[in-house]
């Protein structure tokens, strides 16, 4: 009995070694990936609510036509998010020759005053929406500016990779209100996000793996 715990011990061990080096190499490799090297993009875009919105919407009116089709996500208590996407979408429909919109709604990973215990709880739920509909969408890029949303999307995102089932490049734009010190969210994805942007020259002195152009939102 003793040996097969330990042959079983040292299977284990291997197992998550393999899994450790599965994940660097994905991360390390999505560091080096190029978006934009073909033809259109499939982008999955994650919206918070209020300010979060606002912001990820006027980034959007820069992107051209190849980032289609989008797909919007956003919390299933945010209202407010889904008229203002629904709202830019019909706008651009003006512009653009062949649009491609849904919108798609998950729990949200932590309510404004929610405690930290709960919190849990409610994030484990939001995993349980997010894989299946990252593994159904399969996006080419995820991009999010904030909100507690996108932690699991992009958990999502990155376990589609280390499944070897498709690179998804995860780009996060830090939020402008933050000057001086990252946003939960971004302390979290700072780690394993392709593209990691800050709007402050401080951030950009504190956190080196961040890129910072200006304000860009």
């Amino acid at each position: 009995m003793p040996i097969m715990f330990a042959v079983l011990g040292c299977v284990l061990v291997v197992a998550c070694m393999l899994l450790i080096i599965r994940v660097y190499r994905v991360v390390r490799n999505g560091q080096n990936s190029k978006p934009g090297n073909k033809g259109r993009i499939t982008l999955l875009v994650v919206a918070g609510s209020g300010g979060h919105t606002a912001e990820i919407l006027r980034l959007m009116r820069s992107l051209s036509s190849a980032y289609s089709p989008r797909f919007y996500v956003i919390a299933d208590t945010d209202k407010m998010s889904e008229e203002r996407i629904r709202a830019f979408e019909k706008s651009k429909h003006l512009l653009d020759s062949d649009p491609q919109c849904t919108i798609h709604w998950i729990t949200r990973s932590r309510e404004v005053h929610q405690s930290w215990s709960s919190s849990v709880v409610s994030t484990l739920n939001a995993h349980f929406y997010s894989i299946p509909l990252i593994f159904r969408l399969r996006p080419d890029m995820v991009l999010c500016n904030g909100p507690g949303t996108c932690v699991p999307l992009c958990i999502a995102g990155l376990l589609l990779g280390i499944l070897g089932i498709k690179k998804v490049v995860i780009v996060f734009i830090e939020s402008i209100c933050r000057v001086e010190s990252l946003s939960l969210t971004g302390k979290i994805l700072y780690h394993f996000s392709d593209y990691f942007f800050v709007q402050w020259a401080s951030l950009r002195d504190s956190y080196p793996k961040s890129i910072f152009l200006g304000r860009i939102v």
